[in-house]
């Protein structure tokens, strides 16, 4: 799956949010970010994920995180996504899978049987330098924000 490694610099970019405000990833330096990729919205999975962040937002805040998700999704669809769950982040579109290819998280997928290819389920944690310091390669969607918590801590 992805190329990246913990320790690395994370991959800088430029796109637009659910709002269509243009964001970068140097627009967040000098904070901790949560940059999460999901394979679509409003899908069972990605909205179990998301409502983890949403319903755990408060705390990961406190603790100086910034959370993004990623798809490709567009800011229509996004839009769509964030007011029908109430999601207090920022969703990135990238339908051109420019940002998903800079972080290596699409590739090859099996569903009972049927290979596909899709966008892998991958968070980043970044620090305030934008090191990458913790890859959650196949993050539990119900438990996720309680995952980074605890890999902040250690």
């Amino acid at each position: 799956m992805t190329h990246l490694t913990e320790g690395q610099k994370a991959p800088d970019f430029m796109t637009k949010d659910q709002d269509g405000k243009a964001v970068s990833l140097k627009d967040f330096r000098g904070k901790k970010i949560i940059l999460y990729f999901y394979p679509e919205d409003d899908t069972p999975t990605c909205t179990i994920e998301a409502c983890n962040l949403r319903d755990n937002y408060a705390a990961l805040t406190k603790a100086g995180l910034v959370v993004l998700g990623v798809s490709q999704d567009d800011k229509n669809k996004h839009k769509k996504f964030e007011e029908k769950y109430n999601l207090p982040f920022t969703l990135l579109e990238d339908p051109e899978k420019k940002i998903i290819d800079k972080y290596g998280v699409w590739g090859e997928k099996n569903l009972y049987g049927r290979k596909y290819m899709g966008l892998h389920r991958t968070t980043f944690l970044i620090d305030d330098k934008g090191i990458i310091i913790k890859i959650f390669k196949k993050p539990k969607s119900k438990i996720h924000s309680e995952e980074i918590l605890k890999a902040l801590a250690s």
